[in-house]
Formats: structure tokens, C-alpha cells, sequence
């Protein structure tokens, strides 16, 4: 049996900075709290929370004068405002990659309407659509596009600014701005390719590897945008699985292959990919 281990599997630069961040802090301090989960992985907020981190859902349940942490998918800017008001301390581990979008989005807002490409209810859209304000709407499938142009017309708005969730599928993004364009040939708009260098190379390489093999393992958390995206991409040349631990492997179902790929989302720790790549050289 072949075995093809993609060489961008892993944490990407953002998660890896808020993960071993989190981790000094948590060790430093006696009481930390996180906004929402701070990658999705739940192998990783298993081990965080173990050394004491509190994973809460919305800032009213972080306590006046606490430490906290924001999710490396970012926050809208009311609840920066929010743990102000509540005298909160704190820690911004927002991806760089995000944060520079957010000054994108706010500077924009003022000029144009906006169209965001990506997940309605995925905490990075959310924290984006904060910072474009009232005039935005968010395309998540193909169906919502007409609806966001006629709310683009109604707004009276003259220009449009469209961007992507860092971790939207890079063909998916490519078809809804051809189509919108397509759609309003007399309108000035400005398109931001924002979806990040890790998950653009990441889906390439997937693409890449699963035209070669018979079988692609894709690791990562089952509510991990960016993992699930590998995952349709590896579908669609080859027999796939999306799993969170090697222990849902089924080894049976494997030893029909000759050639696998692996390859893991952006918040996939290290040790799950070598846990997998281990059991399946051990077949050999």
C-alpha cells in the first residue's frame, strides 16, 4: 500500500499562534475564559480545557473583571465594546489573516454595499458581517444571490464590495462572483479574494492528490469549515472519509486500496495526523 500524506496538513500560522498562546496563558492563569471554541478541534479544547480553560458561548457569560480569550475566528466589534463595558482583559487571538479583513469590510462599509461569501451561521461570518454594518448580506449557496442583488438595488447603494470567508471554497467563490457579475454588468464593484493562502493551497493540493489515490483520509473536526471543504474536494475524485480520530478508521474498508492520501484541515494537531499515517503503514 502506497501512502501520500499531503505536506500541508496541520495547523496553518493562525491557528497555531492561538493555540499555543491560549495554551501559555492557561498555564499562567488561574481563571481564563475563551468566546466560543478557539479552533475547531475538539481534541484541542479537550486538552485546553483539561489545564482549566471555560469555553462560554456569548460575553454575557464571562464575569465582570475576567480574562478572556477571542476565537481565532474573530468577534464583531460590539462585543470588543461589550467586554470593555465589563472591564474585561482581554487576550485577541484573532487569525491575522481575519483581522486584516475586518479592516477591509469596515473601510469599505462606507462607500459600498457588501456581499460576503461563506457560511450564514460560521463564527468568522458573523464577526465579519459586524463590521460591515447594516448594508450586507451573506451568500452562502447559489440560491441567495438574486435575493442579496435586490437587496443591493434597494439599498440605492451605487457600488458593491465583495469578499469571502477565509476558509470558503475557492471554486465556489469563483462561481458566485462571475455569476453576480454577470448579473449586474453596469455596477462598479470591487471583488477581495479574501479567502486565505492556507486554504486556497490546502484545496489545491487535496485536488491534487486525490486524482492519484484510491482513497483519501481527510482529519479534522467534523465543524471545521475549512476540513469539510478538503473533504467534498477529495469526493469528488475518489472514495473519501471525513474523520476526527484515527479510531474511526475502518481498517476493513482500507485494505481494499492500493494508494491513500491524508491530509487534515487548518486546526488539526499534529499528533492526529502521525496517529493516522501510523495504523495505516501498520497494514503494510
Amino acid at each position: 500500500m502506497e501512502i501520500i500524506v499531503g505536506k500541508l496538513s496541520g495547523f496553518c500560522f493562525g491557528v497555531n499562534n492561538a493555540v499555543s498562546e491560549a495554551e501559555k496563558l492557561v498555564e499562567a492563569e488561574k481563571e481564563i475564559y475563551c468566546l466560543g471554541e478557539l479552533v475547531h478541534n475538539r481534541q484541542v479544547i479537550d486538552k485546553l480545557e483539561k489545564k482549566g480553560l471555560k469555553i462560554i458561548e456569548n460575553i454575557e457569560q464571562a464575569p465582570n473583571n475576567c480574562k478572556l480569550i477571542i476565537r481565532a475566528h474573530g468577534i464583531a466589534p460590539e462585543i470588543y465594546e461589550r467586554a470593555k463595558e465589563k472591564n474585561i482583559e482581554v487576550f485577541d487571538y484573532t487569525c491575522p489573516t481575519v483581522k486584516k479583513l475586518h479592516k477591509t469590510i469596515d473601510k469599505a462599509k462606507k462607500d459600498n454595499y457588501i456581499f460576503l461569501i461563506g457560511e450564514k451561521n460560521h463564527p468568522e461570518i458573523i464577526g465579519s458581517k459586524g463590521f460591515a454594518g447594516k448594508n450586507c448580506c451573506i451568500i452562502q449557496d447559489e440560491s441567495d444571490i438574486n435575493n442579496a442583488i435586490q437587496e443591493f438595488k434597494n439599498s440605492k447603494m451605487e457600488k458593491l464590495y465583495i469578499a469571502a470567508q477565509t476558509t470558503a471554497s475557492v471554486s465556489k467563490f469563483n462561481a458566485y462572483v462571475e455569476t453576480i457579475l454577470e448579473k449586474l454588468p453596469n455596477t462598479e464593484i470591487e471583488i477581495n479574494k479574501s479567502i486565505c493562502d492556507s486554504t486556497r493551497l490546502r484545496q489545491e493540493e487535496v485536488s491534487k492528490i486525490s486524482k492519484k489515490v484510491d482513497y483519501m483520509v481527510i482529519i479534522g473536526g467534523k465543524n471545521s469549515s475549512n476540513t469539510t471543504k478538503l473533504y467534498n474536494i477529495a469526493k469528488e475524485n475518489c472514495e473519501s472519509i471525513h474523520i476526527q480520530t484515527k479510531d474511526e478508521l475502518n481498517i476493513n474498508e482500507i485494505k481494499k486500496y492500493n494508494k491513500i492520501g491524508i491530509s487534515a484541515g487548518a486546526s488539526t494537531p499534529k499528533e492526529s495526523i502521525e496517529e493516522v499515517e501510523k495504523i495505516l503503514k501498520s497494514i503494510n
